[in-house]
């Protein structure tokens, strides 16, 4: 295996046993995940997201890890009968969310690479179809890299802080335009960087499973996506996110912060960003 393949393999498995670890230990969803969120609950940095609570009707509790950085259902405008696909989707949260959305004749099929996450996820499906009288959510294996999808079967694409922790981030896109539909969606909350990190930062191994050090460039999201065929991209970016772990002294955001140069912030590099498109 070439040495740059080798690092990937590091890589994706270091990612996936991290998320191993906190689909093991969270097992009631009480904090810790997606950027070391460990001081402020999961509940609490939903609502600073932009989730209601009415968007969690039918989401079985422990389904929500602290793993969002955003809420992509909110800029889905999902539609019943739609087929949506959520990318590294743990356990669960977007999902259920997605599900009384589209309704009977719908269907969201969440995809991760982490057997622990999954075995969670498909753990709720007894509840939710309580809830909701729905049966029209399932979880499958695979990675973002290479669906486990058909070409152009889906309608949406949803995503929640999970391609800045791709080892290939334009086959990831390249998978997103494969499997939409034509005029199908995307709709996406990711960790994206406003300006390089210092390398102290970039090669940190906890800073890139807190969905750091793996972001990409804001532009250069916009020329991945491109590249792989999308259009009427958008790219919006948000401060709720990292101002909460920022006030909260989240502990992977201080250690960041104390890397930095001094008088920067961590909102000066990195940024939560609402990302849409549309397949032509």
């Amino acid at each position: 295996m070439p040495v740059h393949d080798e690092e990937k393999e590091r890589t994706r498995t270091a990612v996936r046993d991290g998320y191993a670890r906190i689909a093991t230990l969270n097992v009631t969803g009480s904090g810790g995940g997606c950027c070391g969120v460990v001081s402020i609950s999961p509940d609490q940095l939903v609502k600073q997201i932009g989730y209601a609570s009415q968007d969690m009707t039918c989401v079985p509790e422990g389904a929500n890890l602290g793993l969002s950085c955003g809420n992509p259902t909110a800029i889905a405008s999902l539609k019943a009968g739609e087929v949506v696909l959520d990318l590294g989707s743990g356990a669960g949260f977007d999902a259920f969310i997605a599900g009384p959305r589209v309704g009977e004749k719908g269907r969201v099929i969440g995809v991760d690479m982490t057997p622990a996450m999954l075995a969670k996820a498909r753990t709720f499906i007894t509840h939710y179809r309580k809830e909701s009288g729905l049966d029209n959510v399932e979880f499958r294996l695979g990675e973002i890299e290479h669906l486990p999808v058909a070409d152009a079967s889906v309608d949406v694409v949803l995503s929640n802080c999970v391609i800045n922790l791709s080892v290939d981030k334009p086959q990831v896109w390249r998978e997103i335009a494969r499997v939409l539909r034509p005029g199908g969606r995307v709709a996406v909350s990711d960790l994206a960087l406003l300006q390089p990190l210092p390398e102290v930062v970039a090669s940190n191994l906890e800073a890139l499973i807190g969905c750091i050090a793996g972001a990409s460039l804001v532009e250069e999201t916009r020329l991945m996506m491109a590249a792989a065929g999308l259009g009427d991209i958008n790219l919006e970016s948000n401060s709720g996110y990292v101002d909460a772990l920022v006030n909260v002294n989240d502990p992977l955001y201080a250690d960041i912060a104390a890397k930095l140069p001094a008088g920067s912030t961590a909102a000066d590099y990195i940024t939560s960003l609402s990302i849409s498109a549309r397949k032509a």
